[in-house]
């Protein structure tokens, strides 16, 4: 008799500690870290937990006993001395029943202690966000945070619980990783003190109303249980469009993951209209575009990214996709471009299609700018590039040809047009500044290639050395070649992993026969008259500069290249000269005594980005804030934000077969390097378009609603619907959804 007196002595002298909260947070296993950091301080523990067969989301409890002797109570606690809450939307009088008097409430919610106070003010209460914390240091899926470590640190610091015990308890049991989230909740804690005078709130009442239970012969049905176990949810899922990084990284701000859809569920027309929204120069970009949007894409993780470009190029051989018919304005603005390179085509096409009148100067006999004079035709055929302006002008594009417009013209054009964009380009080209440089033989790439590409004779003898180690540079050793050079040789100061070249271009002019010499500096040129060498300088890489490539640091060793025609390629910059003094651009507009003027830069001479696709971009961009600054009704665009766009381990590989891209086949080099002709042949046809994920927007491919535990999503023409009554959040079709095009949000 006396020892059952002194064992229910010591259960009743037991601190109890019930938590409360839904399956995947992680309860149980935050009941079981208290009772280790308890034991570890000598104390004799016990935990466990309440539950069944409940999925992801519903409520559940768990409890931590401590005692400094030997328990042997197996009850459930009903009258606890501290209470977690996970789950801040199961508070009620049920989740608070019993509480002893003075007992701290630990609740997982952004809000104070002192915002609680009206409804559970007579407790000791204690709050902090442990859901932003584990966020934070991701612990957890994107559909599911668990917050059971973080909310540990903070119920240790609540009862005044050594903070090295805890993370020693932490790495004990593996969960090593979760301790920095630990430390920050258990400083972030906020505490408010129980006032005199609490006690208990009662018990609830048994529910009454309970279905008679049938004999098991009687079951000849399934019927629905009719129980709404929405209210479990603190989480529901929600369809939405993630930015794919194929889009994020396209310069002229395509919709990539739009036209490419579009030409694999509807054809190359739809696909062409989707690309006609942003730009009038696929077929231009489907063959000299870098393609940043296939060095983003997720599909190289499995077998390779999508040929973009080729399917770029592929619709618009087949479609054009310049709108044919520009809407009438009720009050059309003139606004003159300066430059008809492709920031100057791509705002007047924006123009053009909003019913303005757009007027053209340039300083060439025919449109294109860079695209005519500086690309070669082996890369980009002049049937394309015409094709695409006759598009562009059809839509009442004014062209006022062999026009060079100066520095003193500038002003002059602003006040007798409504608005003025400058799209010349980068005009400065950068020099050796070294002995010889004008020596006969020593010529700017560009001119070179201009030469090259007006059909004026250029025809080449001997050994030609390019200086550089981008697109220019490439064009100039490859268009020698075709001239009759015996030997060309590229001169880059860096290795070929850092060349700004496309690789593809890289790769096929070493075919044709051209030399790459890395690792060397030009220091100048020498010769008797006319060039016969070039002097170099060898060159170790240091540091990253600020494009994040390694430094070139020119050495004493020197090296000297014999040649008899070096064409310089070593990068251009926009000539802010051609601004009227006191003007001066800021963030792409000009000023003049403090006052914005309606003079907008567009393209390379506002950006200095050096490629096609970035000047269209840009030359879209110009052309709307123009249109801004007039009043009118122009929304400005911006690139998608970067950070949000599905990364590859976003996409569920497992959801999608294996197939290697399709490459455009290539003349073959010993031919072409005899003429002029287009390399590229263009993809065979658009299956291509079939092997994008499409990464963050639906395809409506069944896989939520396959997955779903409960049954609750269903088809709502081509989208879906989820019967939130019946949903618990478990967040399984999120978890699940192949290309990351639904999320969790707080319901």
């Amino acid at each position: 008799m006396s020892q059952a007196r002194d064992t229910q002595a010591s259960e009743r002298a037991a601190m109890e500690i019930r938590l409360h909260g839904r399956g995947g947070q992680g309860g149980v296993t935050c009941a079981k870290l208290l009772a280790a950091v308890y034991a570890r301080l000598g104390k004799a523990v016990q935990t466990f937990g309440d539950y069944a067969g409940e999925r992801s989301g519903a409520p559940i409890r768990a409890y931590t006993r401590v005692s400094d002797s030997p328990i042997s109570n197996r009850n459930k606690l009903y009258q606890p001395d501290h209470l977690v809450v996970l789950d801040p939307t199961l508070l009620g009088p049920e989740v608070v029943s019993g509480l002893a008097e003075g007992g701290t409430l630990l609740l997982n919610t952004p809000l104070s202690p002192e915002a609680m106070a009206a409804q559970f003010g007579r407790f000791r209460l204690a709050t902090v966000d442990a859901t932003a914390i584990a966020r934070k240091h991701g612990i957890g899926t994107r559909s599911v945070v668990i917050v059971n470590t973080t909310l540990a640190g903070a119920f240790a610091r609540a009862l005044d619980l050594p903070l090295e015990v805890l993370e020693a308890a932490y790495r004990e049991l593996g969960f090593e990783s979760n301790v920095p989230a630990a430390r920050e909740a258990y400083s972030a804690l906020r505490v408010r003190e129980a006032p005199a005078g609490g006690g208990r709130l009662p018990r609830p009442a048994v529910l009454p109303g309970l279905p008679a239970v049938l004999p098991l012969s009687e079951h000849k049905e399934g019927p629905p249980t009719g129980l709404k176990t929405g209210s479990w949810r603190t989480q529901a899922p929600f369809y939405l469009r993630n930015p794919a990084p194929c889009s994020v990284r396209c310069p002229a701000g395509n919709d990539v993951v739009g036209f490419v859809q579009a030409l694999a569920r509807s054809g190359e027309a739809a696909a062409a209209e989707v690309l006609g929204r942003t730009t009038p120069l696929s077929a231009v970009c489907g063959r000299v575009c870098p393609a940043p949007c296939m060095e983003g894409c997720n599909r190289r993780e499995l077998d390779g990214a999508v040929n973009v470009r080729g399917l770029e190029r592929w619709i618009a051989e087949r479609v054009p996709v310049a709108v044919r018919a520009a809407p009438a304005h009720p009050s059309p603005r003139r606004i003159a471009i300066v430059g008809g390179g492709p920031a100057g085509l791509s705002a007047a096409y924006v123009l053009a299609t909003a019913g303005h009148r757009p007027i053209i100067f340039e300083a060439e006999r025919e449109l294109g700018g860079v695209l005519r004079t500086g690309i070669p035709t082996y890369r980009l055929s002049r049937a394309a590039l015409d094709g695409e302006i006759d598009s562009i002008l059809r839509l009442g594009v004014e062209v006022r040809s062999g026009q060079k417009v100066d520095r003193a013209r500038i002003p002059e054009l602003a006040r007798a047009h409504d608005a003025l964009l400058i799209a010349t380009g980068l005009q400065r080209l950068r020099r050796v500044d070294g002995p010889g440089e004008a020596l006969s033989g020593v010529e700017q790439g560009i001119h070179f290639l201009r030469r090259i590409n007006l059909g004026e004779k250029a025809r080449l003898s001997g050994a030609v050395v390019v200086l550089g180690g981008g697109n220019t540079a490439m064009d100039c050793a490859r268009s020698a070649l075709r001239a009759g050079a015996a030997k060309v040789t590229v001169v880059y100061r860096r290795t070929r992993a850092e060349m700004p070249a496309i690789a593809e271009e890289i790769d096929q002019a070493v075919e044709e026969g051209v030399e790459l010499v890395f690792l060397r500096q030009p220091l100048g040129f020498a010769g008797a008259g006319k060039l016969e060498a070039v002097e170099l300088a060898e060159v170790e890489l240091g540091p990253p500069d600020a494009s994040g490539r390694r430094r070139p640091v020119t050495t004493d060793r020197k090296t000297s290249l014999g040649c008899d025609l070096a064409l310089l390629a070593l990068g251009q910059s926009a000539d802010a000269s051609l601004l009227p003094a006191g003007w001066k651009l800021e963030a792409g507009r000009a000023h003049a005594d403090g006052r914005p003027l309606n003079v907008f830069a567009a393209g390379d001479f506002s950006t200095g980005e050096g490629t096609v696709a970035h000047a269209i971009g840009d030359g879209r961009r110009a052309a709307q804030r123009a249109l801004a600054a007039l009043g009118l009704e122009a929304e400005v665009w911006a690139p998608p934000d970067a950070p949000k766009a599905v990364r590859p381990q976003d996409v569920r590989m497992g959801h999608f077969e294996g197939r290697p891209p399709a490459h455009e086949p290539t003349a073959p080099a010993a031919e072409r390097v005899h003429n002029f002709e287009e390399v590229g042949r263009g993809l065979r046809d658009g299956a291509e378009a079939r092997r994008c994920f499409s990464c963050g927007d639906c395809t409506s491919c069944d896989t939520c609603l396959v997955y779903c535990p409960e049954g609750i999503i269903r088809r709502k023409g081509t989208a879906y619907e989820v019967d939130l009554a019946f949903c618990k959040g478990c967040g399984i079709c999120v978890a699940e959804c192949p290309r990351k095009a639904m999320e969790m949000r707080a319901s």
